[in-house]
């Protein structure tokens, strides 16, 4: 086990919600992490759009291989990566995709069952497991179910993909789309590992969700959303010939610049 896994670990143990933000690339992370956090998540859909890929596993992966190796470098927190449903069919493949992770660094990912059967990520997350044990590597391995977020059926239904998926070797439970306070403390009750929820205005605040069993929030694509738009509509004013800048702009490029001070260059 690295120590950023072993670090990543702890920092689900609570009994304090582990707030997750995701990022997209090397500045974002870094961004992140000087703002506070003590771990940083990518978001597949933010690395899909900055390669000119659509969301859903367009993007090859040995090009997000090489952008989460960068990413890993350019932080000290813990990096955790959205390998969506792990960029294959075949288990021994998504265990190949992760175990690749690992060794750049990773210390987490996230695999996803989407619109398919149970058993197909159960086999997944088992050959990962096994693949990683044999390569020495350890990383906290967090399942994706979305049964509530595609409506494919009830609290039951989560609770007993999410025990199938922690005897399958998952570290902690990823459960989008539980919005309301009865299916979060159904859901915490029943996940047998750290509960992970995605950050929604219906949601209560961090310490409710803490006593209601979360021990992660994710926030998606919600920061780089934020960030694009906030660069369309400055880009509107600069079109338009004006040229004084939102009050909310602070961070200066010397400022930015001085983040990557110490960092190496692409051909070292």
């Amino acid at each position: 086990m690295t120590a950023q896994s072993a670090t990543f670990r702890e920092l689900h143990a609570g009994p304090a919600a582990l707030v997750l933000p995701n990022a997209w690339d090397a500045l974002s992370a870094k961004l992140l992490e000087r703002a506070g956090a003590k771990a940083v998540a990518t978001t597949s859909a933010a690395i899909a759009w900055t390669h000119g890929f659509q969301d859903r596993e367009a993007l090859p992966f040995p090009v997000l291989l090489a952008h989460v190796e960068r990413m890993v470098g350019s932080v000290r927190v813990p990096l955790s990566v959205d390998c969506e449903r792990g960029y294959g069919d075949d288990p021994a493949v998504v265990a190949a995709h992760v175990v690749s992770l690992a060794r750049v660094g990773a210390a987490g990912v996230n695999l996803e069952d989407g619109t398919g059967a149970p058993d197909v990520l159960a086999r997944k997350l088992e050959a990962t497991r096994r693949a990683l044990a044999a390569a020495g590597l350890d990383l906290f391995l967090n399942a994706r179910t979305d049964v509530l977020l595609r409506g494919l059926g009830d609290e039951a239904e989560v609770a007993r993909r999410a025990r199938r998926y922690a005897n399958a070797g998952a570290d902690g439970i990823f459960v989008p789309g539980a919005l309301s306070i009865d299916a979060l403390r159904a859901v915490g009750a029943a996940v047998p590992c750290p509960l992970n929820v995605w950050a929604s205005p219906a949601l209560p605040r961090l310490d409710a969700l803490a006593a209601l069993g979360v021990r992660r929030v994710t926030v998606g694509p919600r920061l780089v959303l934020a960030a694009v738009s906030a660069m369309v509509a400055d880009a509107r004013h600069v079109l338009d010939g004006e040229w004084a800048l939102d009050p909310g702009c602070t961070l200066t490029y010397r400022e930015v610049d001085a983040l990557f001070e110490s960092a190496t260059g692409l051909a070292s």
